[in-house]
């Protein structure tokens, strides 16, 4: 079996500081010449978003990458993909590849839907015969038929995904590199997408996989890699690679609330996160909730500046990347007008937590209008949730039945019962939901 791509000793490293902002020649020639230039002509930082990579893709492999927010993923699949250059190492990529690495990649804005499919397909290599023998499917995937003829600039964010994304898949790439981008899309655009991937592995295409879903990953995937502050921290079963991942979430997590110092978060700071206290239904610090009961999750932030409309979030995960739910402030319909300067917090009341026991992780987000986001925080605090009787049955539910609960009552008013059995259909409608007062 041939070798679709291998990376010998690949390293990046990005410089930050005054120099960046010298972008046109007349600045650099006179910046050259002042003193002040003189004096911060090394006032920078370097950063390693690579550090040393090494590993090999066999042809037809579907390799999963993984890891936190900031680790490297990115910039590996862009080295891979040539938009930008290592700093050392070597890689060999053999094949055409096609690349989705953010929503609408490659798209020349003032174009058209159609010109766009064939100015990619040519940048592939491809003839617009070729091309034009994979509009259809192109286009009935996208779901952007009435739009082909639109400029892309006028195309939302989903639309650009679609079509971006069935541009990769359908032009017959011989290595398909993909990006979280999948999260944008809704539920069914993600099973399509994930469909085709899964054929183009069966079709001995070699694909790279990004993402935050480890149930995505393990399903698609053979093999994975944990990449880890730019170095590769596991690289083999998928299985392996994501229950050595999870754990150390589960160790950092262990009643640690408070956010100040972590690093890996998105976001401008104009507003963040600095902890998170879960509560019980009288206001009491807890670390095990059970299914079924009342809980309250706090907030903590700080501001730097007044911030008008803000939305506060979260996004509940199972231990392997599931998405339970996500929900915020704007999902409720709460405008908040304006956060003032200084600490505060923002209480959620779940009233009745409708898990089954499992380990949970909980990601934070904090955005303002316009697109803006000011704090976002990956898998940042471990909720574990315990056996209880929560049907007052005497029968304790656990992780086998399922991830969520229903709250429900039965009516056996419609029940036919055996005349000998002595049993009677209640006359009311059935056993009540316990409350939880």
């Amino acid at each position: 079996m041939g070798r679709s791509i291998v990376v010998d000793g690949l390293s990046k490293q990005y410089r930050i500081g005054a120099l960046l902002h010298e972008t046109m020649l007349r600045e650099k020639l006179v910046n050259l010449f002042t003193l002040k230039s003189l004096r911060q002509r090394h006032r920078y930082e370097t950063v390693w978003a690579l550090r040393d990579v090494s590993f090999k893709v066999d042809d037809g492999e579907v390799l999963g990458i993984i890891g936190r927010n900031g680790a490297g993923k990115s910039t590996l699949l862009k080295i891979l993909s040539r938009i930008t250059y290592p700093t050392a190492g070597k890689i060999k990529v053999n094949g055409r590849v096609a690349s989705l690495l953010e929503v609408g990649t490659g798209f020349h804005d003032e174009l058209t839907g159609r010109e766009n499919v064939f100015l990619n397909g040519s940048i592939l290599g491809m003839t617009r015969k070729e091309v034009s023998s994979k509009l259809d499917a192109i286009v009935e995937f996208a779901g952007v038929e009435k739009f082909m003829d639109t400029p892309i600039k006028r195309y939302s964010s989903g639309m650009r995904l679609r079509l971006g994304f069935a541009v990769a898949a359908h032009l017959d790439p011989d290595i398909l590199i993909i990006d979280e981008v999948l999260a944008v899309g809704d539920a069914g655009f993600q099973r399509k997408c994930l469909g085709v991937m899964s054929d183009l592995q069966k079709g001995g295409r070699t694909v790279l996989f990004v993402s935050h879903n480890m149930a995505a990953v393990e399903n698609l995937c053979s093999r994975a890699i944990w990449i880890d502050n730019g170095l590769i921290r596991a690289d083999g079963g998928t299985r392996e690679v994501i229950e050595s991942y999870m754990a150390t979430f589960a160790g950092a997590q262990q009643a640690v609330t408070d956010f100040s110092e972590i690093e890996s978060r998105r976001g401008t700071g104009e507003i963040r996160y600095t902890g998170l206290g879960i509560l019980s239904a009288v206001g009491q610090p807890i670390q095990v909730v059970r299914s079924g009961d009342p809980m309250t999750l706090r907030l903590h932030y700080h501001a730097t500046r007044p911030i008008p409309r803000p939305s506060f979030g979260f996004r509940l995960f199972t231990e392997l990347g599931t998405l339970v739910t996500e929900t915020s402030t704007w999902h409720n319909g709460i405008e908040i007008p304006l956060v003032n300067q200084g600490e505060g917090s923002i209480d959620i009341e779940i009233i009745s937590l409708p898990l089954l026991p499992a380990r949970y992780y909980l990601s934070l987000w904090l955005t303002g209008t316009g697109n803006i986001i000011y704090d976002g925080l990956e898998h940042c605090a471990r909720l574990d949730v315990e056996v209880s009787d929560m049907y007052q049955s005497g029968r304790g539910i656990d992780g086998r039945y399922g991830i969520v609960f229903f709250p429900q009552r039965w009516n056996l008013e419609g029940l036919l019962p055996h005349e000998d059995s002595g049993f009677a259909c209640p006359s009311s409608a059935g056993p009540q939901w316990p409350s939880k007062s």
